[in-house]
């Protein structure tokens, strides 16, 4: 029926059949002839295009229910992650990141727009660059926000582990952002300040007002800065680990670029004010130009160490040592395995984690659960029963013994092999994915 779009009423007039179940202890079956299912649906299609193209319809219909009810399952098991303390944890975590970097959009424009501003009242080589890297870190921290959501998205057909890495890839677009715009213009510019020292600039120029925009960039900017590393000490501390530690794991890679692009920013506006201020003493603008250069250099070490670490990760990066032999005790406890091997465990983004391992399991105390699970009254008898025919040259008895059997152990173990996995998400519930290999 599936075959041909019928329905169990279209085959009342056909020719029926009765054969043999190959199931044991199961009624005959109903068969068919297949040209006369074939002719009864050409009459009720009339063409095979017709019928193909229903054939089409229901098998996306199907797909489509399969994949909402994908959804609404992957919805209950999140809905239930999130009411145990490890998952409010973990969402109040990427709640204070997403605040912190609406923070940082924020401030980053107001400064980009003042800093402009003050460019073009002064000429500053360093005040333009200070503007270049304003506006650079204002668009990476988009991106990181949309990141930041996007990492949120539930899984779907094409993405059947979700879109956890998406901080870590706007993460690295971010780093890419800050090396082509920050770090290039920075660089050009101040170049083309050392070219042409007098052209663009005259000593005589007044700084004061770009003085107090370098002021009030600083504090706001430190106050940014501030924030961050407030959020990152937190979650540092919820993971018993060094705040140092904390940032250069990556662990948090949105978080992690607003620090690092906060501390360069506040050492920026630092060293941009610390070659405006010599030229206006001194009277010699190629301060003013190496203080871009400067900047631009500061970008491209920040920005390396984005792309470096975020490259990192999505490779694939393995979980702490300390978490993986937590993990790995916990499933060698159980009294069903009787060693690991091979075993891999890796960050997909968000803390959620993929546990692959190998394990040998104990075939002896499988067949004991099996044994405790059945009548052994029964299966003695059962067994005599087939020895009798096997003495008679009756293989076929023996046969369908080991097939029962067999199929019911293998069962038992892909039940064993669930209730482990489900125990492992439900001591670490970072834990989503689990490969088990059976030995």
């Amino acid at each position: 029926m599936r075959e041909y779009a019928l329905d169990i009423a279209d085959l009342g007039d056909l020719r029926k059949f009765q054969r043999r179940s190959p199931y044991n202890n199961e009624p005959p079956i109903t068969v068919y002839l297949r040209k006369d299912v074939e002719a009864k649906a050409l009459e009720i299609w009339g063409t095979w295009e017709r019928l193909n193209g229903e054939l089409q319809k229901r098998k996306e219909k199907e797909e489509n229910y399969s994949e909402s009810l994908l959804i609404v399952k992957k919805y209950n098991k999140d809905y239930r992650r999130l009411n145990t303390p490890e998952a409010k944890q973990r969402e109040d975590t990427m709640r204070e990141s997403g605040r912190v970097v609406l923070a940082a959009v924020a401030i980053n424009g107001a400064n980009f727009v003042l800093k402009l501003f003050g460019w073009l009242y002064t000429g500053s080589h360093s005040l333009f660059a200070e503007a270049i890297h304003s506006l650079a870190d204002t668009c990476n921290q988009i991106i990181l926000a949309f990141g930041i959501r996007k990492s949120l998205q539930v899984p779907n057909k094409e993405h059947p582990y979700g879109y956890h890495p998406m901080r870590y890839i706007a993460a690295l677009i971010s780093g890419v952002g800050i090396f082509c715009t920050g770090t290039g213009v920075s660089l050009y510019h101040g170049v083309h300040g050392l070219l042409h020292l007098t052209s663009e600039m005259a000593p005589d120029t007044s700084y004061y007002w770009a003085f107090l925009l370098l002021l009030g960039s600083l504090i706001s900017e430190g106050g940014t800065l501030v924030i961050a590393l407030q959020a990152a000490s937190r979650a540092a501390r919820q993971q018993n680990l060094p705040l140092k530690r904390y940032i250069l794991r990556g662990d948090d890679p949105t978080l992690n670029v607003v620090i690092l692009e906060d501390a360069a920013a506040v050492l920026g506006v630092l060293i941009a004010g610390s070659c405006m201020g010599l030229t206006s003493f001194y009277g010699m603008p190629v301060f003013d130009a190496v203080g871009s250069l400067a900047i631009g250099g500061l970008l491209g070490g920040v920005a390396s160490f984005v792309i470096v670490s975020n490259a990192g990760a999505l490779v694939g990066k393995s979980i702490a040592p300390a978490s993986l032999a937590t993990i790995n005790r916990c499933l060698e406890a159980d009294e069903m395995v009787r060693a690991i091997h091979d075993v891999k465990a890796t960050n997909m983004g968000n803390e959620v984690i993929r546990y692959k391992a190998e394990v040998d399991f104990d075939g002896r105390k499988l067949t004991r659960n099996y044994l405790d699970s059945v009548d052994l009254v029964a299966l003695q008898q059962e067994l005599k029963e087939v020895a009798e025919a096997g003495e008679n040259g009756n293989l076929e008895s023996v046969e369908e013994f080991m097939l029962k059997h067999g199929e019911n152990i293998v069962d038992l173990l892909g039940a064993e092999v669930d209730r482990i996995e489900n125990e492992l998400k439900r001591k670490h519930p970072q834990v989503r994915h689990v490969d088990l290999e059976v030995l």
